[in-house]
């Protein structure tokens, strides 16, 4: 029986060609440029794949994409069909002005098991690590949420330190947060990185708030590849949105759990870091007595096992 393991080392090149590729504009203030570079980059690497697969996930009709936008199909079009959800640079301001938490991110699944977002960009998620599974009601108010998420980390919840992008929609979350005595850390963009953290319980402890539906996506491929916990509510910010998901009947009401988002085990999460992370390094770029060399660090989750792996890898130019 065919397991996306196999595809680990081809995939693993797939997010390292873009790290490469869009490395030298980390830090620029160019994040189009930059963008543009990763996008080809992994484009043509992922046409270099044995596989049949399809962007569920991509650039998307909210950034207008040329290439790698949802329901494009790439790869050699011969052996496994596949799902395949890509960022070439998450967090692109963070890119752009070389802070800390800018990733190059894939998942990958049987074809068929990704959740098509549709015609809503914005999604309320929640993210917490494996020890918090089943114990947390989406529903709840942040207080109660906290407190479990608190027992299940086995912390004081003071202690307990929530993920939130620092955005106004995120004024009264942030004040219910400090409100039970908890911390918060803020980052302009970048929430895959985020729930990645919460994940794997670097830094932060849980991912509130709302962010883009595709990002949500990605983030339930790496929590359900490590065991862990989350919800995804669609949350439309813009009054084309909301008209659209009220046209298409699309629910804005119920939290979606973390298998409705996407419906297999057989998961693969990577991610190439461009700058300096939590849980993965940044893109190394400099001289040895070899000529120049570009550096790069990926983490890999795999679903169908649980393993975490790290994979550094050097390449002279």
């Amino acid at each position: 029986m065919f397991e996306l393991t196999s595809l680990k080392i081809p995939l693993v090149g797939v997010t390292e060609s873009a790290a490469r590729a869009c490395a030298p504009f980390i830090g620029s203030g160019k994040k189009d440029e930059g963008d543009g570079m990763a996008v080809d980059a992994m484009r043509s690497a992922l046409n270099q794949i044995e596989m049949a697969g399809t962007i569920v996930i991509g650039e998307g009709a909210k950034d207008d994409a040329p290439m790698l936008f949802d329901g494009e199909i790439v790869g050699t079009g011969q052996g496994p069909k596949i799902d395949i959800a890509v960022d070439p640079i998450e967090g692109t301001n963070l890119f752009a002005t070389d802070a800390p938490g800018s990733i190059c991110t894939l998942a990958a699944a049987p074809a068929g098991t990704m959740y098509r977002p549709g015609v809503c960009f914005y999604m309320d998620k929640q993210v917490y690590p494996r020890s918090a599974r089943g114990r947390i009601d989406p529903q709840a108010p942040v207080r109660d949420r906290l407190a479990a998420l608190a027992d299940a980390v086995n912390k004081d919840i003071g202690d307990i330190k929530v993920f939130v992008l620092s955005k106004p929609r995120h004024e009264r979350l942030v004040s219910e947060i400090y409100g039970v005595g908890a911390k918060v850390r803020l980052v302009s963009d970048g929430d895959v990185n985020g729930a990645v953290m919460a994940i794997l319980n670097q830094g932060v402890d849980a991912l509130f708030g709302i962010g883009g539906t595709p990002e949500g996506i990605v983030s339930a491929c790496a929590a359900r590849a490590m065991g862990a916990e989350m919800f995804g509510r669609m949350a439309p910010q813009k009054t084309e949105e909301v008209q659209a998901c009220r046209t298409e009947g699309v629910d804005t009401e119920n939290w979606l759990d973390r298998d409705t988002l996407i419906g297999s085990d057989d998961i693969l999460f990577l991610a190439s870091g461009l700058t300096r992370g939590d849980y993965v390094d940044g893109v190394v770029m400099g001289r040895d007595a070899t000529g120049h060399f570009i550096a790069t660090d990926t983490i890999v989750i795999a679903g169908a096992n649980g393993n975490v792996r790290r994979i550094r890898t050097s390449v002279h130019q």
